[in-house]
């Protein structure tokens, strides 16, 4: 009998109920946790270990990437998704020389633009809310979960 994990339910319904800006912030935060996995992957000593790492991951954060730039919208703002359009492109470049190249520093340079753009992504999104983001979070269900296991 196939009985669903109550994590993924969750993350499913999280995904469900937010908002379309709130969604973008979950895309950034995907892309830096799959590009932090990658980078760790340097630090493997076995060869198949680290290539797929590094190759899995980069090409998550890549996926990502060309989500977020198919999310632009030129009508609200021309200038704006061609500018974002580009910076995507730029990125998705910079990973793919990383990845194919192994290296780790087009993946890091990378993971330090998104933390700004999704830092800034953040505080837009704090200043057009009259609630603080934290309270729009998904809430876990009363009796689920506990703080002791």
């Amino acid at each position: 009998m196939y009985r669903p994990n109550k994590y993924q339910a969750y993350q499913a319904n999280a995904v469900f109920t937010a908002s379309p800006a709130q969604l973008v912030l979950m895309l950034f935060d995907g892309a830096l946790k799959f590009l932090n996995i990658a980078i760790d992957g340097f630090k493997h000593q076995d060869p198949l270990d680290f290539n797929l790492t590094v190759h899995q991951n980069t090409q998550k954060a890549q996926a990502i990437l060309r989500e977020l730039k198919a999310c632009l919208d030129p009508e609200k703002g021309a200038e704006f998704a061609d500018k974002m359009s580009a910076l995507y492109d730029y990125f998705d470049r910079r990973l793919q020389q990383g990845n194919l190249k192994k290296e780790r520093e087009p993946l890091e340079e990378v993971s330090r633009h998104l933390h700004v753009l999704r830092d800034a992504w953040k505080e837009m999104m704090e200043k057009q809310s009259p609630v603080h983001p934290s309270a729009l979070a998904p809430q876990a269900p009363v009796g689920e979960w506990s703080a002791t296991g």
